[in-house]
């Protein structure tokens, strides 16, 4: 399987190359030239496969260069039980919320407490096999634009890996407290973190405005590094999350909550669009799927974006508490804009330009019908989240992040909306605990005065929810990074990071 950029067809690379460069030298993205047919009999097969072995069916259908022992030993070290809590690193949890059933895909068990990790714990193999292949000798450098989780579950997958350093940028006001304290408490030798002042859009824009200056790449060059990505945009992060989209729906049978060949919905909290468009990527490949449910929280431009077919990013940015969605830019719509209309590289580079010049564009009137016909656009504010944590809790005894809580009460609104009652699934995609006083909030009235760890122990004790490991024994640990820069100073502190001149 070769792929090539979503903005220049012409430049077509191996997988390994499209993971170890991670964008290609255009700017476009990285995408399969075609996708694995998967039948109903695929699908039967794989009831029989735990994760492990769903994992290694779909990678071996996409990393057509990588040998079969290679793909191996890759998963078996990614997807630990020690990792990730048990054999199975994405379980289902079923509840209800006003009357609906809920499939809550729980995609947050892993080191880093984010789904983050299904994809990031497999990166770091991914590319050193790729750059032994490619750019054998070379050291990679890792750029990471973050909004909250990315980062952290970066930082983790790479820490100390041979060959390669990484550098994490975040705006300084726009993560978590616990989400920032896991970033600059960071171990390993190959680690740097740094605050932006700006928003997660402003790091997104200066790392892909790093990645395609010929300058920096020629001065890493003659260090002998090379610039990849861990971001959504590498395909190697993206891929894996197409793994559990499969595990979800094999389960829902395993279970007897659907039959083979059933349709299905999922519901995705997004931001950069990348957690969805694996979704529907998997639909592409065969996954029965009837509607894809793109959840927003106040920063709604996709939502007006299903609705209206017109992307436009010149409206107010919202801090909101559900922050790793504050994102005006979504990087991976241009992967979806490219197939649906019809691997169309020319018009989708002019979107993208338009994109950069006016900060909006409008797709076509069949591109616009596709999107209508496939995915449903909502957003909720601020106090619904909140309401909807509550609510959740009091009838279910179960607690779910601000971003999970998103995605619950637009499918509430799609329900009330359409009457669809599709059996449904929900990614859920972080640990309460990464944003414990808006959860704490939620479920209690007294929350003054209290530092993070504070409110993480409160709510552990009005809940009774486990807090997970990796989070609580951040408690003690200092703040390794204190760095702030403004967007303009992106480069100059990379290469300073890297002792380039």
């Amino acid at each position: 399987m070769l792929y090539n950029s979503t903005e220049n067809k012409n430049e077509v690379v191996s997988a390994s190359q499209a993971i170890a460069q991670g964008i290609s030298k255009d700017g476009g993205l990285f995408v399969p030239q075609e996708l694995p047919e998967y039948s109903l009999d695929t699908f039967k097969d794989l009831l029989n496969s735990d994760y492990k072995g769903i994992a290694k069916k779909v990678f071996s259908d996409f990393l057509s260069d990588f040998t079969e022992d290679e793909i191996n030993e890759c998963v078996e070290k990614a997807y630990t039980a020690e990792k990730f809590g048990s054999d199975n690193p994405a379980p289902i949890s079923y509840k209800k919320f006003n009357g609906n059933e809920l499939n809550i895909l729980e995609l947050w068990h892993g080191p880093t407490c984010a789904f983050k990790d299904m994809a990031l714990q497999i990166l770091p193999h991914f590319l050193t096999k790729s750059l032994k292949k490619t750019n054998d000798g070379k050291d990679a450098v890792i750029l990471v634009a973050t909004s909250g989780d990315t980062g952290k579950a970066a930082l983790e997958g790479f820490k100390d890996v041979e060959h390669t350093k990484i550098i994490v940028f975040y705006p300084v006001d726009g993560v978590s407290p616990m989400q920032k304290h896991q970033m600059t408490t960071q171990s390993g030798n190959n680690v740097n973190v740094c605050a932006i002042e700006g928003n997660f859009d402003d790091a997104q824009t200066g790392v892909k405005k790093i990645f395609t200056t010929e300058e920096v790449a020629d001065k890493l060059a003659d260090n002998n590094m090379m610039f990849s990505s861990a971001n959504s945009i590498n395909w190697g992060r993206l891929l894996p999350q197409i793994v559990y989209y499969i595990s979800s729906y094999c389960e829902l049978v395993k279970n007897n909550k659907i039959s083979l060949g059933d349709k299905i919905n999922v519901v995705v909290p997004t931001g950069n669009f990348g957690n969805i468009l694996a979704s529907y990527y998997a639909y592409c490949m065969g996954l029965p799927v009837n509607k894809f449910i793109c959840a927003s929280n106040s920063n709604n431009v996709l939502t007006d974006f299903i609705n209206t077919g017109v992307y436009d990013k010149n409206r107010k940015f919202y801090t909101t508490i559900s922050p790793s969605m504050d994102i005006l830019v979504s990087s991976n719509l241009e992967r979806l804009i490219y197939k649906l209309s019809g691997d169309d590289d020319v018009l989708t580079k002019e979107w993208m330009n338009k994109l950069k010049t006016d900060g909006k564009y409008e797709v076509s009137d069949n591109v616009k019908e596709a999107i209508k016909k496939e995915f449903y656009g909502g957003y909720c504010d601020d106090n619904e989240t909140k309401s909807t944590i509550s609510k959740l809790f009091k009838d279910e005894n179960y607690l779910c992040d601000t971003h999970t809580a998103v995605a619950i009460s637009v499918y509430d609104k799609y329900v009330s909306e359409t009457g669809d009652r599709t059996p449904t699934v929900i990614a859920s995609t972080a640990s309460p605990y990464k944003f414990s006083k808006s959860v704490l909030q939620a479920v209690s009235d007294n929350v003054a005065d209290m530092n993070e760890f504070d409110m993480v122990n409160k709510l552990n004790e009005i809940t009774g929810v486990e807090v997970p490991k990796p989070l609580s024994s951040l408690k003690d640990k200092k703040a390794r990074f204190s760095d702030v820069v403004n967007s303009d100073g992106m480069q100059d502190y990379v290469l300073k990071s890297l002792g380039v001149k």
